[in-house]
């Protein structure tokens, strides 16, 4: 990658690449206020053309084909896409490539909104801001959409953050990536953009908690003696915090919407 990517051992097109079924699983999808957000603010027309970078297992990709709407999915990891034509096998608007944020392999001018969810964090935001401009029609716009989970409030909400600080060592590597102000700036230029935000939730049982947090890429992986000390502590977590067998996972979805900072 380019100097502005992750290092080497952060490399996105492979660390999920084991992770595939616990993340179609576990992984929220994206609330219907956030969706219908997006698709006012970029004045989407029916049949427009959404290109979903970064659309892995097809979280983002599928409230957009609900509403009607063509989607091209280009994701780098073969497993993740080979997931995402699955879970999405039954809407024919649905194609998807093998790609990158920072070279998609599309046709100049093919989009009318670029979409990109929790994947954009990985991206390097000046070639991918490029490339966006480059797929995008006059007037198109681009959309980032994720869910942030809240760590704060309850007692397992505090304790989980505790968790992963303690048994993942590049937990705080990956989440200093998120929400970076200056990667906003360099996706959206002078022209700025709309901002929402809308709560959401999952809740889970214990196995729906267990594959949810080694759906994560800075877990340890199977193998390593670390994944059983996360999941003892995990469990002993979940066994003093679950409500009725269960346990909340609050999160706010962020929406950004604008047009592309252009050249020159």
């Amino acid at each position: 990658m380019s100097a502005g990517g992750p290092p080497a051992e952060l490399e996105p097109t492979r660390r999920f690449s084991d992770r595939v079924e616990d993340y179609v699983r576990s992984r929220p999808d994206y609330p219907a206020a956030a969706i219908d957000f997006v698709v006012e603010e970029a004045a989407l027309p029916p049949g427009a053309t959404v290109v979903d970078v970064g659309s892995g297992t097809g979280l983002l990709a599928r409230p957009f084909l609900e509403r009607g709407f063509r989607v091209v999915g280009v994701e780098p990891n073969g497993p993740m896409r080979a997931a995402g034509a699955q879970e999405l096998a039954g809407f024919p608007r649905f194609r998807s490539v093998g790609g990158r944020a920072e070279a998609t392999g599309l046709a100049e001018g093919i989009a009318d909104l670029v979409t990109a969810g929790q994947a954009f964090h990985w991206f390097d935001p000046e070639a991918a801001r490029r490339e966006f401009a480059r797929i995008l029609r006059p007037g198109g716009g681009i959309a980032l959409v994720w869910n942030e989970r809240r760590t704060r409030g309850t007692s397992f909400l505090e304790g989980y953050e505790a968790l992963l600080e303690r048994h993942c060592p590049e937990y705080d590597a990956v989440r200093r990536r998120y929400a970076r102000p200056e990667d906003l700036r360099t996706i959206f230029g002078a022209g700025g953009w709309r901002e929402g935000r809308f709560d959401h939730e999952q809740s889970f049982g214990w196995e729906g908690l267990a594959r949810r947090v080694l759906s994560s890429s800075y877990t340890p992986r199977e193998g390593d003696p670390g994944r059983a000390r996360l999941l003892s502590d995990l469990r002993a977590l979940f066994d003093a915090g679950a409500g009725g067998g269960r346990v909340r996972f609050p999160y706010d979805t962020r929406v950004y919407v604008g047009g592309p900072a252009r050249d020159g």
